[in-house]
């Protein structure tokens, strides 16, 4: 019975911030988790050879290196776990941002409305966040199917694709429907064509300037933060490769030296 909920859902544009979700970011996760083992077991083997190689015939002290070599791809893809989760906690706990995988996306806006998307992000959803549940199917009071939209200080102006799983896919498709949202109320206003909607602008003192809300996606979703964690990603493991390959030279030129 609650299976062909999921696809009416889908259809009125509907956010599922569900267990559904977080199934799909599981499932994404264990699929990287694979992959993730089978290349540092590969990349343990091949730097082990690789040091091996070049310290061959060196003294014993070397076992440590060989050592370090094989375990440094296992520690780096642990590393990379323990980063994504706390990036992942971050985000979605303080800053209200999906967590960069799965096939829900989500963003807030900075007029107290929020983004919401599913699958792809040039169509979506535009909603308040106050006072809806976390693991809610419904977004109470939400624009749905929006392709276009503009932040003008209070306002927003928008345009919705009603036919989304017709235009499914395609480039450059139709707005049939637009609407002017006041954030301060929550009053919305519906338009059937573009020009009612410029008039209704203009009489607020707003020139309608619509764009992909993808767009909008792209610039409010990453913040400084996502800066950080790219940095907290890369720097370590970049300075244990070079610690490792530092020492891997040191003791090729004590190997070359007792020759």
């Amino acid at each position: 019975m609650g299976s062909p909920a999921v696809p009416e859902a889908i259809s009125k544009g509907i956010p599922r911030a569900t267990l559904t979700d977080w199934m799909g970011i599981g499932f994404v996760l264990v699929a990287w988790g694979i992959i993730g083992a089978i290349l540092a077991g590969i990349g343990s083997l091949t730097l082990r050879w690789v040091v091996a190689y070049f310290t061959r015939g060196a003294n014993n002290s070397r076992r440590g290196l060989l050592r370090a070599a094989t375990l440094f791809p296992v520690v780096c893809l642990a590393w990379a776990g323990m980063v994504f989760v706390f990036q992942a906690v971050v985000n979605v706990v303080v800053l209200h941002r999906d967590i960069g995988l799965g096939d829900g996306f989500d963003c807030p806006l900075p007029n107290g409305y929020a983004l919401s998307f599913i699958d792809v992000t040039d169509i979506g959803t535009l909603y308040n966040p106050k006072n809806q549940p976390v693991w809610s199917d419904v977004r109470e009071n939400a624009v749905n199917d929006v392709r276009v939209m503009q932040l003008a200080g209070p306002y927003v102006l928008g345009g919705s694709d009603s036919k989304r799983l017709e235009h499914f896919g395609q480039d450059g498709s139709p707005v049939d429907s637009y609407f002017l949202l006041d954030t301060r109320t929550g009053k919305r206003t519906d338009f059937k064509t573009y020009e009612e909607l410029r008039q209704a602008a203009q009489n607020l003192k707003v020139q309608p300037s619509l764009v992909p809300i993808d767009s909008l996606y792209s610039k409010y979703r990453f913040t400084w933060f996502d800066a950080f964690a790219g940095l907290l990603l890369i720097g370590p493991p970049l300075i244990g490769a070079a610690l490792l390959t530092r020492r891997t030279v040191r003791l090729r030129r004590t190997r070359a030296e007792t020759i």
